[in-house]
């Protein structure tokens, strides 16, 4: 069964840029699930929350072993009216994720 999580957002800074409030701006987030993530399940997230108007990257990541090694692992993803929706990759349940999602 497949469900919508809801992640623990972590904003980073570039340092691309020097002025913080640039519209101009590469902006960063890491977004984090536990590890009751399912390969399936979904997390939304509102870009525009975060500064982001257009996403350009989304990378993806297992846990192995929480807390310890972590692998690539490729989402599919979408974005409709400004909420960015990753879905989770791979076959592998109950594993803590982690989703790197840049964009200006």
């Amino acid at each position: 069964m497949t469900a919508a999580l809801t992640p623990i957002i972590y904003e980073q800074d570039t340092g691309l840029t020097q002025e913080s409030d640039s519209p101009f701006e590469y902006k960063e987030i890491l977004a984090f699930v536990d590890d009751t993530s399912d390969g399936g399940d979904t997390i939304p997230i509102t870009l525009a929350d975060y500064g982001i108007t257009t996403a350009k990257y989304v990378k993806g990541y297992t846990h192995t072993t929480e807390g310890a090694l972590i692998i690539e692992e490729a989402p599919t993803t979408s974005v409709t009216t400004g909420v960015l929706t990753i879905t989770i990759g791979g076959s592998t349940d109950n594993k803590a994720r982690v989703f790197i999602v840049g964009g200006i």
